[in-house]
């Protein structure tokens, strides 16, 4: 792992791994059982964490599990993917991910920024939308 992928201390004075963190944001946003996905996103976001993207400004575990959940309606059969490596410093991270059939070219590519709390978990994701598909 790269220094450039851990960020700044937490409140128990860990380091956050910022390659892991968005490795399990990925996997939160693939989980299709919304019981499971839930969890994740408790166990993820901190209780007043916000997503915010071109389409959608959620705040709060119920607002992004069910926007995660919109999303995989809309994209059934899909699933979202790291493009290349974790950039991060102090309590932010960037990363690219694709979304699309496994092991195809990604129909729709993103570009998020995260920003963690003093407690570890995300607190903030900007999200961007390089490239999607006409219609979506």
């Amino acid at each position: 792992m790269t220094a450039a992928a851990r960020g700044g201390p937490t409140e128990d004075g860990t380091m956050t791994d910022f390659t892991q963190l968005a490795q399990s944001y990925i996997e939160t946003w693939n989980e299709t059982d919304a019981t499971a996905r839930r969890a994740a996103v408790e166990r993820l976001w901190a209780p007043t964490g916000r997503y915010v993207d071109p389409i959608v400004d959620v705040q709060g575990h119920e607002q992004i599990a069910a926007t995660i959940g919109a999303v995989q309606e809309q994209f059934a059969g899909m699933a979202f993917e790291l493009l290349g490596g974790v950039d991060s410093h102090h309590a932010q991270a960037r990363f690219q991910w694709g979304l699309g059939p496994a092991g195809q070219e990604p129909l729709v590519v993103g570009f998020d920024v995260l920003e963690v709390g003093q407690d570890g978990r995300v607190a903030t994701v900007l999200g961007f939308l390089d490239r999607v598909p006409a219609g979506a």
